[in-house]
């Protein structure tokens, strides 16, 4: 099978439904926004230490990247333009959302409180999920709209908003683990550069 099918040459591509929507149409700028969060997660993989500390994250980032092709399965599927066999194919189910609550939980126990905003930064892993993190975030909004339209599954916004809170805090996870300080924001701090 080649890599180009040349069927997306006129600006065009299908859904799974089978419908030809335009390359820049909500569902597929929502699907390529959840392929660029997977990848930054792909990136973070590669950049995370060989330490066998790091192999819990490493598991629960494989399990990530896994779900969200599942979500961008629902996602192609849009609700009232598609059969049912093919919804109930490409459903997306709250253990997913379950699976990141309990991570975030656990991982957040370890970490200190956090009293203002910090930075995004540290080690280039725990970099990497803050950008991460701020492409699930555009995901979402752009997602959102799709599910206000009762085309998408309430699912999929839970899941893109708790992905979210759970790159932050693997993010701030893997830079405690290395002990890599989180600089906190400081308000106007410009202001003060030459004192």
């Amino acid at each position: 099978m080649k890599i180009y099918t040349k069927t997306g040459d006129q600006g065009e591509t299908s859904l799974f439904s089978g419908k030809r929507v335009p390359k820049n149409h909500a569902f597929i700028e929502a699907l390529g926004t959840v392929d660029e969060c997977n990848s930054s997660i792909g990136a973070a993989f590669a950049l995370l230490p060989e330490e066998s500390q790091f192999d819990e994250i490493r598991k629960q980032l494989v399990v990530i990247q896994h779900a969200l092709f599942d979500l961008g399965a629902s996602l192609a599927t849009p609700i009232s333009q598609s059969s049912q066999s093919k919804i109930k194919k490409t459903r997306f189910d709250q253990e997913e959302i379950d699976l990141l609550e309990r991570w975030i939980d656990e991982m957040d126990a370890e970490l200190p409180k956090l009293k203002t905003f910090i930075l995004p930064g540290g080690h280039p892993a725990g970099a990497m999920l803050h950008l991460g993190r701020s492409i699930c975030r555009r995901a979402e909004r752009i997602a959102t709209p799709l599910n206000n339209e009762t085309e998408v599954s309430d699912r999929v916004i839970v899941y893109l908003n708790r992905l979210s809170d759970y790159l932050f805090i693997a993010s701030r996870y893997i830079n405690h683990q290395l002990e890599r300080p989180e600089v906190m924001w400081e308000q106007h701090l410009a202001l003060h550069m030459d004192e």
